[in-house]
């Protein structure tokens, strides 16, 4: 029988935890990286397109309530994203994996921190 996220409000944090950590392993790995280096370096890309996808899973499993307690994080956004990583594995586009990784990953994670400071059911 599925669990009742009102009941268990802290599974939320400790996925938008998750959410953090693979954030933040998106920061690093293109720490010091250039665009060229996903199409050359098939660990680096591999890794970078996993941890975005760990972001949308972990986003699939956060409560609606929650969710509604924090409507700055683009939910469907990240969603999405995960869903086009893994449905549509055969025509990634590395450009927008590298957007998400150089200009949007930074942002989420202040959002995703902002989400766990301030929800107000945990």
């Amino acid at each position: 029988m599925p669990r009742d996220p009102a009941q268990h409000p802290q599974d939320d944090r400790v996925r938008v935890s998750h959410m953090l950590t693979a954030a933040r392993d998106v920061l690093r790995l293109a720490e010091g990286r250039e665009r060229g280096h996903l199409g050359t370096d098939m660990a680096l890309r591999r890794a970078m397109i996993h941890a975005i996808q760990e972001i949308g899973e972990a986003g699939t499993k956060v409560s609606p309530l929650f969710r509604a307690q924090s409507p700055g994080v683009p939910w469907s956004v990240i969603v999405g994203m995960r869903n086009r990583l893994v449905h549509g594995y055969d025509s990634i586009n590395l450009d927008t994996v590298w957007l998400v990784a150089t200009q949007e990953i930074k942002p989420l994670i202040g959002l995703l921190e902002a989400a766990i400071g301030g929800a107000s059911a945990l």
